[in-house]
C-alpha cells in the first residue's frame, strides 16, 4: 500500500485509541466526581471516536487503484470524507450551544465536583495537543485535507476542555459558576465557525478547483521555457486529493510533424513536473499556431491571469 495510505491509517488509529482512552477515563471520573461537565467533554471525545473511524475507512478507500467506474482514482474520498466532518462538528457545536443556553435560561447551578475532576480536564488538555499535533503534522505531510480537518476538530476539542476546566476551577474556587456557561457559550461559536470554514474549503475541490492560484504563473513559466511552443491557453487546474491535474491548451509551427509536436509536448510535460510536486497528470491540446480561440473559453491565459 502506497506510504500515504499507511500514514492516514496510523493516524486514524492514533486518533481512535487515544480519543477512546481520554473519553473512557473522562466519562468515568466525571460520573464519580460528580462533574457532568467533565462527563459532556467525555461524550464530546466519543464523537472523535466516530471520526477516526471515518478517517481510517477513508483511508481504505483512497488505497483502491482506478477502474472503469472511477478511472480518476478514489482521491476525492479524501474530500467527501471532510465534508462529512465538517457536518458532524457542525452539529457538536449546535448541540454545545443549545445545551447552554438552555442551561442559562434554566438557571442550573452544578454541584461543586471533586478535585480529581480538574486533574483528568488537565490530562485530556495535554493528550488532545498530542493529539491535534501529530494528526496536523501527518495531515500536511500526507496533504490529506481530512487529517487537517480532524487535527482543527480536536483543536476545538482542547478549548472545550479548557472551558470545562476554566468553569471547574471557578466553581472549585470563585464558586461562580455561571462563567462556566459563558465560556461553553463562546466556544460553540467557535466550533460553528470551525466546522463552517472546514465545509467552504471542501467546495474548491468538489468543484474543481486549486487552493493555490499561484500554480498557473509556474505553469506558464514552464510552458515559455519550451522553444516552439506558443500562446499557451485555456489552462485549466484541479485538486485531485493531494495532487494536482493540469489541463492545457497550446500552439505550434502547423508545419511541423506530428512526432515534433509530439516532442514538444512531453518537453511542455516534463517542465511542468519540474517545477511542480504532486502531478497528479497533464493532459495537453496541441493546435496549429494562430488558430482561432473561441471568446467564451474556460481556463486561464497570460491575459487574465
Amino acid at each position: 500500500m502506497p506510504s500515504r495510505e499507511n500514514e492516514i491509517k496510523k493516524a486514524s488509529w492514533a486518533g481512535i485509541l487515544g480519543n477512546a482512552f481520554l473519553a473512557t477515563m473522562k466519562i468515568t471520573v466525571g460520573f464519580i466526581s460528580g462533574s457532568l461537565a467533565v462527563v459532556a467533554d467525555g461524550i464530546d471525545s466519543l464523537s472523535d471516536v466516530v471520526i477516526s473511524v471515518i478517517t481510517l475507512i477513508t483511508a481504505k478507500i483512497l488505497s483502491k487503484p482506478p477502474n472503469k467506474k472511477f478511472t480518476y482514482g478514489y482521491g476525492k474520498a479524501d474530500t467527501i470524507a471532510t465534508k462529512a466532518l465538517s457536518f458532524i462538528i457542525f452539529f457538536a457545536g449546535i448541540q454545545l450551544l443549545y445545551t447552554t443556553i438552555s442551561k442559562i435560561i434554566q438557571g442550573d447551578v452544578s454541584a461543586i465536583p471533586s478535585k480529581i475532576a480538574i486533574y483528568v480536564t488537565i490530562l485530556s488538555i495535554l493528550g488532545k495537543i498530542l493529539l491535534a499535533y501529530y494528526q496536523l503534522s501527518i495531515g500536511k505531510k500526507t496533504g490529506s485535507s481530512m487529517l487537517v480537518a480532524n487535527s482543527k476538530n480536536m483543536q476545538n476539542d482542547i478549548l472545550i476542555s479548557s472551558s470545562v476546566l476554566l468553569g471547574l476551577i471557578f466553581i472549585y474556587i470563585f464558586k461562580f459558576p455561571l462563567l462556566d456557561r459563558i465560556a461553553a457559550f463562546l466556544v460553540s461559536f467557535w466550533i460553528l465557525r470551525t466546522a463552517y470554514k472546514i465545509f467552504m474549503q471542501t467546495n474548491l475541490e468538489l468543484m474543481d478547483g486549486t487552493k493555490d492560484c499561484s500554480v498557473y504563473n509556474k505553469i506558464f513559466e514552464a510552458i515559455e521555457s519550451v522553444d516552439g511552443v506558443y500562446n499557451p491557453h485555456r489552462v485549466r487546474a484541479r485538486d485531485i486529493g493531494d495532487k494536482l491535474m493540469v489541463v492545457i491548451d497550446m500552439e505550434v509551427d502547423g508545419n511541423v510533424s506530428l512526432y515534433q509536436a509530439h516532442e514538444m509536448a512531453h518537453k511542455v510535460e516534463q517542465s511542468i513536473k519540474n517545477k511542480i510536486d504532486n502531478i497528479f497528470d497533464i493532459v495537453i491540446h496541441v493546435e496549429p499556431l494562430g488558430d482561432e480561440i473561441s471568446e467564451k473559453e474556460f481556463g486561464i491565459s497570460r491575459n487574465n491571469l
